[in-house]
C-alpha cells in the first residue's frame, strides 16, 4: 500500500486500546533467555517486526543473520554473535547499512572477537568471529552515541570468562534504557554495580523465571497526542504500568503540560484532557523517541517549545531532525537550531483546504508522530506500513477511535 487517507476527525471515541508489548523490554529479554542455560519463559512478546525478527534469526542456524532495518536488533545480535559458537554476518537493508556500528564493534575487538567489515569501514554488513579468550574485562565507550551499544555490551557481561568493567565517557544519553536493562538482567539473577560512570558486572550464570513484557510507553506517545489535539477525547491504555522500566513513561509528565491528564489504574492508564501550558522546555536525552510527537503537538498548538538533546535522532532510521523541519514545514511551522545542541518549534501552524501529504522516510515514528495531525485536517499518510516496525495495529487502532481511513 503506497498511501492512505486519513479523514478530519475532531472528535475520538471513548475506546479501550490493547497497545503493543514494548519492543525495547521484548528485545532485551529475548537476548538473555538466548544467553541463559536456565530455562527462561517469556510472555507478551512485542509483535513489532524488529522483535519478530529477532525472535526468527536467533532461532536460526544460518551463517547470516538479515535484520533489515530494525538497528537494536542488529546491535544485540552483534554483541551475541561475540559470544556465540559460529561465525556470523550481519547485514540488514540499505539504510541499516548507513547506521554506524563501529563503536559497538571497536569494543566488541577489544573483548577478543574478530570483526570484519565486508563493505563499508565501520558499519554493516560485518563479519564477527565469537571470543575464544577474553583479551580484557575493562572498556571505555561514549556515552552520548547510542544507549543500545552499552545495553549490548552488559548483556553478554555475566558470560564472559573475566565479566566486565564498563566506563562511559562524556554526556551519558538514554539512562533509562541503560537502567532497563540491568533491572531485566537483575530479575533473572545477574548482580550489577552502576556507580558514577562505571558500570561493573562479575561473571555470573543467568537464573530461570518468568517475565510479561509491559505495553509499550513510546507507542502509547502518539495517544497523548492525539487526545491533547482532538476537542474531544477519552481514551484507555492497557497494560501500561505507573511504576515502569521504560524511560518514554516521561510522556506522563510532559504531556501534562501539553494538556492530558493521565489516570492510573489496575489495568492501564486513561488520558484525559486538561487546560495546557503555554510554553514548554524539555530535554530529550533519556527519551529521544518522543521528540517527534512533542514537536508535532508543540507546532499545532502554536505553543514555544525549546528541545536538546536530540544528538541521536541523525542516526535512527531516517535523520529525524532532517524530516521533521520538512514535514513542519508544510504546516508554517519550524524546527530551528538557535545555538549548539539546542533546537526550537516556531509556529503559524495553518490547516489547508486539501489533504497534506506526509512523507514518512521509511521511518515508523515519522508516520505515527504526524498522523495526529487527522484531527485538524485531511491527511495522506505516504508507505503507511513503516509502523509494522513497532506498532503493527496502529491504523487498525486510530479507526477503533474513531478515525475513517482511506486505502
Amino acid at each position: 500500500m503506497e498511501a492512505i487517507h486519513l479523514k478530519h476527525t475532531t472528535t475520538l471515541n471513548e475506546t479501550d486500546i490493547a497497545l503493543s508489548s514494548s519492543k525495547s523490554e521484548s528485545n532485551r529479554a529475548l537476548i538473555i533467555q538466548a544467553l541463559s542455560e536456565n530455562p527462561i519463559e517469556l510472555h507478551n512478546l512485542s509483535d513489532a517486526r524488529d522483535t519478530q525478527t529477532m525472535m526468527r534469526l536467533l532461532k536460526s542456524d544460518e551463517e547470516t543473520w538479515d535484520v533489515l532495518d530494525a538497528g537494536t536488533t542488529m546491535r544485540f545480535l552483534c554483541a551475541y554473535a561475540a559470544v556465540g559458537t559460529q561465525t556470523k554476518i550481519l547485514t540488514g537493508t540499505p539504510r541499516m547499512q548507513q547506521r554506524p556500528v563501529k563503536i559497538l564493534a571497536s569494543a566488541l575487538k577489544s573483548l577478543g572477537a574478530k570483526v570484519t567489515y565486508l563493505k563499508k569501514d565501520g558499519y554493516p554488513p560485518l563479519e564477527i568471529k565469537p571470543i575464544k579468550t577474553q583479551k580484557t574485562n575493562n572498556l571505555s565507550i561514549k556515552g552520548d552515541v547510542s544507549s543500545q551499544y552499552i545495553s549490548a555490551l552488559l548483556m553478554i557481561a555475566p558470560t564472559l570468562s573475566e565479566g566486565l568493567n564498563l566506563k562511559l565517557t562524556g554526556k551519558v544519553g538514554s539512562k533509562p534504557y541503560i537502567q532497563m536493562t540491568l533491572d531485566l538482567m537483575s530479575r533473572f539473577g545477574i548482580e550489577s554495580d552502576w556507580t558514577g560512570n562505571r558500570i561493573e558486572i562479575k561473571p555470573q550464570a543467568y537464573q530461570s523465571g518468568n517475565y510479561t513484557i509491559e505495553s509499550d510507553w513510546s507507542a502509547s506517545s502518539y495517544w497523548y497526542s492525539l487526545v491533547s489535539l482532538s476537542q474531544q477525547a477519552k481514551i484507555k491504555l492497557l497494560g501500561l504500568r505507573s511504576r515502569s522500566m521504560q524511560g518514554d513513561t516521561a510522556i506522563v509528565r510532559i504531556m501534562n503540560s501539553l494538556g492530558v491528564m493521565s489516570a492510573f489504574e489496575d489495568d492501564g492508564v486513561i488520558l484525559q484532557k486538561i487546560p495546557e501550558q503555554r510554553e514548554l522546555s524539555f530535554d530529550f536525552t533519556d527519551c529521544p523517541d518522543l521528540a517527534q510527537t512533542i514537536a508535532v503537538v508543540c507546532a499545532v498548538k502554536k505553543i514555544p517549545c525549546r528541545m536538546s538533546g536530540l544528538e541521536s535522532l541523525r542516526i535512527k532510521e531516517t535523520d529525524r531532525i532532517a524530516a521533521l523541519k520538512k514535514e513542519l514545514k508544510k504546516f508554517k511551522a519550524k524546527l530551528k537550531e538557535v545555538e549548539p545542541g539546542v533546537w526550537e518549534v516556531k509556529s503559524k501552524f495553518e490547516t489547508q483546504s486539501e489533504p497534506v501529504e506526509i512523507d514518512t522516510y521509511e521511518d515508523h515514528r515519522m508516520a505515527m508522530a504526524f498522523a495526529p495531525l487527522c484531527t485538524q485536517q485531511d491527511l495522506i499518510i505516504k508507505d503507511p506500513s513503516v509502523v509494522n516496525k513497532s506498532y503493527p495495529g496502529y491504523w487498525d487502532h486510530l479507526k477503533q477511535a474513531g478515525i475513517e481511513i482511506q486505502e
